[in-house]
């Protein structure tokens, strides 16, 4: 009986082998299944939309103070006082204390506006090809060809946000 008591206290390798191998596939179906790298775009794109309607919004109060969008120049919101391109990321006063972001550093916002300053178009490069608002599947907009931009965001604008004149 002393015998059976010593055997029965642990496990044997091959049990703690068997354990740890089940152990290591859940992790990776739980990892695989929980796609961080698409997580993270899908963040990114979820930011640009956010960035977008943002600046959308303020391009609207500038249509409302003064008749017309601001002009445009690199692909830029040129600020109306100093006549210069403001780039992304510094501030547009009064209307946005940060001219938002691409929230990664190998892609950039575009801004287009029609020669008549009466409507305008805003770009981003979305970075997950399943979203639903995407351009042409996830190539360049229509409008960004005719505009001249198609890979200006630093790779496909495939996502656009316009004033509500003009053709998307």
């Amino acid at each position: 009986m002393h015998v059976l008591n010593k055997l029965s206290r642990g496990f044997t390798l091959i049990e703690l082998i068997v354990v740890m191998g089940i152990l290591g596939i859940l992790a990776t179906a739980t990892i695989a299944v929980m796609d961080p790298l698409g997580q993270i775009h899908k963040s990114d794109d979820v930011k640009r939309k956010s960035d977008l309607a943002t600046v959308q919004k303020a391009l609207e109060q500038y249509y409302q103070d003064f008749g017309k969008y601001p002009a445009a120049a690199s692909n830029e919101i040129v600020d109306f006082k100093t006549t210069q391109p403001m780039p992304w990321g510094t501030t547009w006063s009064p209307y946005l204390v940060v001219l938002p972001k691409d929230p990664t550093s190998n892609r950039s916002y575009v801004y287009v506006v029609r020669s008549d300053m009466q409507g305008y178009w805003l770009y981003a490069s979305l970075e997950r090809t399943s979203d639903p608002q995407l351009c042409n599947s996830g190539n360049p907009c229509a409008s960004a060809v005719t505009n001249n931009v198609s890979n200006a965001c630093g790779t496909a604008c495939n996502y656009v946000v316009s004033s509500p004149n003009v053709v998307k």
